[in-house]
C-alpha cells in the first residue's frame, strides 16, 4: 500500500495530518516504570548492574572487566578497516568539523555604561557522554552518530569524551565505530547500551565516572532514560521517528523525489515521508516511482509500512500554499525540489535542515556534508535547533560595577525589590547607601 495522493487542504488531508502529527516516540506506562527501575538500579548497584543487564540483553557471557575498550582494541581496529573507508571517514570527520567551528562562540566583556563592566564568559561542559545505537546487533555500525555526536563536544572544548555503545553477543564492538571514535577525539569507549548506559552516563558507577551532559539517538528505552535523567545532566533533545517533507514542482524529476522519500521511509515502520507539490503529474510519477523503486529495497517491509501509515503526497493550488503546510508541519529534513528555490528560502519559518536543489539529498546532510544530523523531530522544529557545539558549553555572566555607577542606579533596584516584597534584596542595596560610620 503507497501513500494516498491528496488534495490539500481537505477534510482527507487533514485526517491524514493528524496521522501524522500523533505518532509520536509513543510508549506505555510500562516502559516508562522498567526504563525507571534500569535508573535505579544503576544508581544502587553501578557495574553490577550494568553486566547483569548486558548478561541478559547483548552479551551472555559479559564481565565487569569488558566494560572498558582497552586502547590495544582501539590501534587493532584502525589497522583492519578498507581503505576506502578510512578515505570516507577522515572527509567526513573534516567537513563536520569545518562546519560546526563556526558555530563556536567566544567570551566577551563590555563597558555599556561608565562604571560598569558586563560580560559572558562561554565555558565548555567538563564531561560528555555520547551515546551510540547498536544497529541491528552490532551489524550496522552507525559510524555517522559517533562523528555527529563527538566532533561537537572536541571543537566545543569538553577535556573528556566518552562513548557508550551496547557490545555484540560475543562482546566485540565493530572497528569501523572505534575508529570513528578515534577519530572524532573520543577519550573512552565503554559497553554498554540502551538505557543502563544512559544510567551510567549521568550518575557514574565504578567503571564509568558521570558526565554533564548526554547526547545520541537511541530507542524508546534510550529516548525515556535521557528524558528522565534530564535535569541531571544536559541532554540534546527528546528525538521521534524520522521524518522527511519534500516540496517539489514540475521541474523536479520525480525518481529523485521518490529515492529521498525512501531514505527517511527505511528507517523504521514510525517514520514519515511526505511531498508536496503543485503538480498532478509530479504527484502520479512519483507514486508509481515509489511502488518501482520498493521492489529492489532491502528494507521494503519497514518502508512500505512508514508509507502506508505516515506517508502522504499533497497536490497543493500553488507554491504558497506548500511553504505554508511546510511551517505547519515543521519537519526534521525538508528537500526543496523547485524552480528559484532561493526565492522562496524566506518563507520558511520551520525546519531542523533545509537540502536545496536536485542534488542535495538528505543522505549527503546524514554524513559528509557537514551540519549536524541530529535534528528536531515531531514538529519541535518550531522551538528547537540540531545538535550544535552550543549544547557543550554554558555561559556564565559577569558583573562589576564602580561605587559610582552602583549610586547611579540603586534607588531603582530598591524600588523593584520593594514591589516584589523582597525586604534583603532591598536592604543589599540600601545599606551600601547608608553613611560610612567610623570604626568602633
Amino acid at each position: 500500500m503507497q501513500p494516498e495522493i491528496l488534495s490539500y487542504p481537505s477534510a482527507e488531508a487533514e485526517k491524514r495530518l493528524a496521522r501524522i502529527a500523533t505518532r509520536g516516540p509513543g510508549f506505555k506506562k510500562k516502559d516508562l516504570t522498567a526504563v525507571g527501575r534500569i535508573l535505579e538500579a544503576v544508581r544502587r548497584r553501578g557495574d553490577q548492574a550494568l553486566v547483569d543487564f548486558t548478561r541478559k540483553f547483548d552479551c551472555p557471557d559479559f564481565s565487569r572487566e569488558q566494560i572498558r575498550v582497552d586502547r590495544c582494541a582501539w590501534d587493532k581496529a584502525v589497522k583492519s578497516l578498507e581503505p576506502s573507508f578510512v578515505r570516507a571517514l577522515n572527509r567526513a570527520a573534516r567537513q563536520i568539523a569545518a562546519f560546526h567551528r563556526r558555530q563556536l562562540q567566544s567570551s566577551w566583556m563590555d563597558n555599556p555604561r561608565p562604571g560598569v563592566v558586563l560580560g559572558q564568559l562561554v565555558r565548555p561542559v567538563e564531561a560528555a557522554g555520547i551515546y551510540v545505537p547498536g544497529g541491528k546487533a552490532g551489524k550496522t555500525p552507525l559510524v555517522s552518530s559517533v562523528l555527529m555526536g563527538a566532533i561537537p563536544a572536541k571543537i566545543a572544548g569538553v577535556s573528556r569524551i566518552v562513548m557508550v555503545t551496547p557490545p555484540a553477543a560475543d562482546g566485540s564492538i565493530d572497528p569501523c565505530l572505534l575508529a570513528a571514535a578515534r577519530r572524532a577525539g573520543v577519550d573512552e569507549v565503554y559497553r554498554a547500551g540502551s538505557a543502563w548506559a544512559i544510567g551510567a552516563l549521568a550518575y557514574g558507577t565504578e567503571t564509568i565516572a558521570g558526565v554533564d551532559v548526554v547526547v545520541g539517538p537511541g530507542n524508546i528505552f534510550v529516548t525515556l532514560a535521557k528524558k528522565l535523567v534530564s535535569g541531571t545532566v544536559g541532554i540534546d533533545m527528546i528525538a521521534g521517528p524520522s521524518e522527511i517533507l519534500v516540496i517539489a514542482d514540475k521541474t523536479a524529476r520525480p525518481q529523485y523525489v521518490a529515492a529521498d522519500l525512501l531514505s527517511q521511509a527505511e528507517h523504521d515502520q514510525m517514520a514519515s515521508a511526505i511531498l508536496v507539490t503543485d503538480s498532478q503529474e509530479l504527484a502520479g510519477a512519483v507514486a508509481r516511482q515509489l511502488r518501482l523503486q520498493l521492489e529492489s529495497l532491502p528494507r521494503r517491509q519497514v518502508a512500505e509500512k512508514a508509507l502506508s501509515q505516515y506517508g502522504a503526497i499533497f497536490v497543493v493550488s500553488g507554491l504558497g500554499r506548500a511553504l505554508e503546510l511546510a511551517n505547519r508541519i515543521a519537519p526534521e529534513h525538508l528537500e526543496l525540489m523547485i524552480a528559484a528555490p532561493y526565492d522562496h528560502l524566506p518563507r520558511l519559518k520551520h525546519a531542523g535542515a533545509i537540502f536545496i536543489g536536485p542534488h542535495s539529498p538528505e543522505p549527503m546532510g546524514d554524513y559528509v556534508a557537514g551540519p549536524n544530523h541530529v535534528l528536531p523531530t515531531a514538529s519541535t522544529a518550531r522551538f528547537s535547533s540540531a545538535l550544535s557545539v552550543d549544547v557543550f558549553l554554558k555561559k556564565t555572566s559577569l558583573i562589576d560595577y564602580s561605587e559610582a555607577a552602583f549610586r547611579k542606579e540603586a534607588s531603582h533596584v530598591a524600588v523593584l525589590a520593594a514591589v516584589e516584597g523582597l525586604e534583603a534584596h532591598r536592604r543589599a542595596i540600601t545599606i551600601r547607601l547608608e553613611k560610612k560610620r567610623s570604626k568602633a
